[in-house]
């Protein structure tokens, strides 16, 4: 927490970079701007500058200007001119400034939200051990009893042992409470209940599955526990959700910490009118330090009805467009589920095997027709509406690009980069389709590792061939498809560099078991970098706003404690982010050491509160 006696730019940033950067003023002696007007908010000299050009050299300064916009980006010398006598001037001492990462697939408020609620922290645990983890959760919040819910995050439902384990709900019941009690699948797609919270929701033999969901059910069509994908809507629909201060004030501490990660834009894979309040609250608060490109949701059923559906989104940016920092123009729909045993709701085209390896009759699901998402996409492709469909299995992969190509065929190319999301299985003869059709494939490639979810889990279940095609990065890259990371946080911790260097070695920091395959599918340094940065701003249809450091663009950067183009990949896991500016305004900065006297304003006020280079539309 900051003293309010604030301590100077300079001795914060001092301070925060270490020995790796510093701060100072234009010494006695510096060439001055000889108009105010001409002169940068901020100058960071002696740095390296990665501009995000392809091939562009690595320069030494940039200059940002008062209106958040890049004024230029050079050599030491050549940005003297841009200093004023009121410049911020940054040493960095050799420090990386370059583009702020663009997340293209994250849930940044399901992040806060979690927060507020005890966690398992995906660990994998015997029955008993879960068990005794939920006891301690009970008896640590006993003033609930017996009535109110337990609601336990970030459960891993593939890690529940011995190997095979199904849950069910008996194995809650035996829990010494009356309390409800949900677990929520880490995975995003599965939730698990003891038999009073069912009661509370009304699941019973009668309750039909819905549309794009699963109530997993015991031999005589009794409910099992477990819910899958829209399923858990059943469940989570009657859990008291937290007051609007509480989830406020929790979603603004998982942005801040984004920003700290060096998180200047996201994609916000799944919004509906309750993610559209609490962004206006975040922002109507000054606490919404990110631009957000809110995906919104369109279930199963109204994807069948493509006018219905461009009504509702219309409507929603009508009723939130004013909203600050907010940028529509994106839907989001699922097309299938998850791949992993026990769910195996991802939708394939050649059947799953069992745990013995023999070819069974089961595909996983598919929500969405090809024929329905061609309508929808021709509809929403007409109308300048962008669609990102979740996608994990090829059948996924194939239906969504089959939908494009016909909105396509109907409307030519419009510039609208339709997405698919995840990509966990593509076949190989779609890997030329992306291209052509204008396709954007945003990639979460910290899951491109050895672990539990490819190993135990999925392996056995689709064989060796098609497991040497998981996550086809550089196969796609290849065919000249365009590129996009998002980390699909909180399914996972927000461990952003870690993303960045998983996609080149497919193994990360967290693999358990190795890399996967990174003679196949591993990405060079550059295109990592390149996707997590101009490949989603274009994605996003931001890539003349952000995601290069360009004169004009919006000064969306960070600047980092490695040089990460040069250290082993390895290091690039541990990278630091010392300063975060979205705009040109500061979103993050280091630690501070002490209280000092304040002696300089801050960055935060260079260029006050306006809004010309944030594309919010509010100047």
């Amino acid at each position: 927490m900051r003293s309010s006696a604030r301590p100077s730019r300079r001795l914060v940033l001092a301070a925060a970079l270490g020995t790796a950067a510093a701060v100072s003023v234009a010494a006695p002696g510096t060439a001055v701007a000889s108009s105010p007007r001409r002169s940068a908010a901020l100058v960071v000299h002696r740095a390296r500058v990665l501009t995000g050009e392809t091939h562009a050299p690595v320069r030494q300064a940039i200059a940002v200007g008062r209106d958040g916009r890049i004024l230029a980006t050079g050599t030491d010398a050549e940005l003297r001119r841009y200093i004023g006598r009121d410049t911020e001037v940054v040493d960095a001492r050799g420090a990386t400034v370059m583009s702020g990462i663009h997340d293209g697939h994250a849930h940044p408020l399901g992040a806060g939200e979690r927060s507020l609620h005890p966690t398992l922290e995906g660990a994998t645990l015997t029955v008993t051990q879960l068990q005794d983890a939920l006891r301690e959760f009970l008896s640590s919040d006993s003033s609930h009893e017996p009535d109110g819910w337990l609601v336990v995050e970030d459960w891993n439902p593939v890690g529940l042992l011995p190997a095979g384990t199904v849950p069910h709900h008996r194995m809650l019941d035996s829990l010494p409470t009356r309390r409800p009690i949900t677990l929520i699948g880490n995975d995003g797609h599965n939730a698990w209940a003891n038999q009073r919270a069912l009661d509370l929701a009304g699941i019973t033999s009668a309750t039909p599955d819905p549309s794009g969901g699963q109530i997993v059910r015991d031999p005589d069509g009794k409910p099992g526990g477990l819910l899958k994908d829209t399923a858990q809507d059943l469940l989570t629909k009657v859990i008291p959700p937290p007051t609007q201060a509480q989830l406020v004030d929790a979603c603004a501490k998982a942005l801040a910490q984004a920003a700290a990660s060096g998180i200047t834009t996201f994609m916000d894979a799944s919004v509906g009118t309750r993610e559209l309040d609490t962004y206006a609250a975040l922002s109507a608060a000054g606490r919404l330090p990110q631009r957000i490109v809110p995906a919104l949701l369109i279930g199963p059923d109204l994807a069948k009805d493509p006018a219905g559906a461009l009504r509702h989104v219309r409507d929603l940016r009508a009723r939130y467009g004013q909203v600050r920092g907010l940028r529509f123009g994106t839907a989001k729909v699922f097309l299938d589920g998850v791949i992993e045993y026990p769910s195996q709701t991802a939708a394939l085209l050649s059947p799953y095997l069992d745990a013995e390896g023999r070819p069974t009759s089961h595909r996983g699901d598919l929500y969405i027709s090809s024929a329905d998402y061609g309508r929808l996409a021709t509809v929403f492709d007409r109308a300048d509406w962008q669609l990102h469909a979740h996608a994990i299995g090829d059948r996924a992969v194939r239906t969504a690009l089959d939908g494009y190509e016909t909105a396509v065929r109907a409307s030519g190319r419009r510039g609208n980069r339709h997405t698919v999301a995840h990509l966990q299985l593509v076949h190989p003869s779609d890997h030329r389709r992306f291209a052509p059709l204008g396709v954007v494939a945003c990639m979460q490639l910290q899951w491109a590792m050895r672990d539990i979810w490819t190993m135990e889990a999925l392996l056995p279940y689709i064989g060796p061939e098609r497991h040497r095609l998981m996550y086809p990065a550089r196969s796609l890259e290849r065919h000249g498809a365009s590129l996009a990371g998002g980390s699909d946080w909180p399914v996972d911790p927000l461990q952003t560099w870690n993303q960045v260097r998983t996609a080149v070695d497919r193994e990360g920091a967290e693999a358990g078991e190795g890399a996967l395959y990174p003679e196949l599918e591993g990405l060079t340094r550059a295109s990592s970098l390149r996707m997590h940065t101009a490949g989603t701003a274009y994605q996003l249809r931001m890539d003349r706003l952000s995601g290069r450091l360009l004169p004009g663009m919006a000064a969306d950067l960070v600047l980092l404690d490695r040089d990460v183009t040069r250290v082993p990949i390895a290091e690039v896991s541990g990278t630091g982010v010392r300063l975060t500016l979205v705009g040109g305004r500061v979103v993050h900065e280091g630690a501070t050491p002490s209280a000092e006297p304040h002696r300089a304003r801050s960055l935060t006020a260079v260029h006050g509160d306006r809004h010309g280079a944030c594309g919010c539309g509010h100047a």
